[in-house]
């Protein structure tokens, strides 16, 4: 019996509470230069995993200890010539697999019961798939380099990284530089940053100011939210541009642990939670980004 639309939020919302619980953030990924890691990535059509998905993509990775950025569904690997490989004695049934979400548009016509005219109605159901890593498939030969992930680059000293500071300029917002805090001043709209050399490695300066970018955004995307929903809007989307845009994560968790027993209540208390933030989220990354994607199309 298929389950209800309910029962699914429900369960992917048990999911990452457990996981915060036990500490482990869903929406931090490791950084690596290999073009095979990254936002979880669908094999067919080639396009990242929106909404809710890549944080349930990413706890799949981080319970399975994978790297590859590469997923599909078991018919969707076997069209290719590759084979889901049998799930381990070690893997409860039903977590070998990824279970992600598609938001299904619903028309269809009823009887308007003022009019007695027939009227088009609109709703969106949710269908779950699942997926499977490039990790967990027998590969041809042809597609064998998918799962070569590579070793993770180390900086010893703070390097300006290319694709995120022509994003991060591209947006225009007025970023100061200074002080002993970060942070997002609405009333005056300017964005404060601590000095570059002061953070340990760039994916801490990185995810920082992608952080503060989100807040920046909140405005412009005509969002509203409590203070506990606006931290967990912006840690999100910052992990979406930093897996886009390939930039190393920051590993201070002192933030996120001053704000998860909020995130827990809030996810407790309304299942729906955590998909509000996600999509939110989403729109966050996608408008800061927007400003360098237009300029990528303009230099093309």
């Amino acid at each position: 019996m298929a389950k209800s639309t309910k029962q699914i939020q429900e369960e992917i919302t048990n999911k990452i509470i457990e996981s915060l619980k036990a500490g482990t953030i869903p929406w931090r990924k490791p950084w690596s230069t290999s073009p095979n890691c990254g936002a979880p990535t669908n094999i067919i059509s080639g396009k990242a995993y929106r909404g809710i998905n890549p944080l349930l993509l990413e706890l799949h990775r981080q319970q399975h200890d994978f790297s590859s950025k590469h997923y599909a569904t078991w018919n969707q690997w076997r069209d290719l010539g590759a084979k889901v490989e049998k799930r381990p004695d070690h893997v409860k049934p039903g977590e070998w697999g990824a279970g992600i979400i598609y938001y299904a548009p619903i028309r269809k016509t009823k009887e308007d019961p003022m009019t007695g005219e027939e009227v088009e109605v609109q709703f969106a159901i949710l269908k779950q798939y699942t997926v499977f890593s490039a990790e967990q498939v027998e590969l041809p030969d042809h597609l064998l380099h998918l799962v070569d992930v590579g070793p993770d680059t180390k900086n010893d000293k703070f390097v300006d990284f290319a694709p995120a500071e022509i994003a991060i300029a591209a947006t225009e917002a007025d970023i100061r530089f200074g002080g002993d805090k970060c942070f997002y001043m609405p009333s005056k709209d300017y964005i404060q940053l601590v000095s570059k050399h002061q953070f340990a490695s760039e994916k801490e300066f990185y995810s920082t100011c992608l952080h503060e970018l989100s807040h920046w955004s909140e405005k412009r995307c005509d969002w509203t939210g409590s203070y506990a929903e606006g931290e967990l809007r912006a840690e999100i989307s910052a992990a979406f541009m930093c897996s886009e845009l390939q930039i190393p994560q920051s590993d201070d968790l002192t933030n996120t642990q001053a704000y998860l027993a909020s995130w827990l209540k809030s996810l407790q208390n309304d299942p729906r939670f955590i998909f509000k933030a996600s999509a939110a989220a989403s729109k966050a990354s996608d408008y800061v980004l927007s400003f360098s994607r237009q300029a990528e199309l303009v230099d093309a």
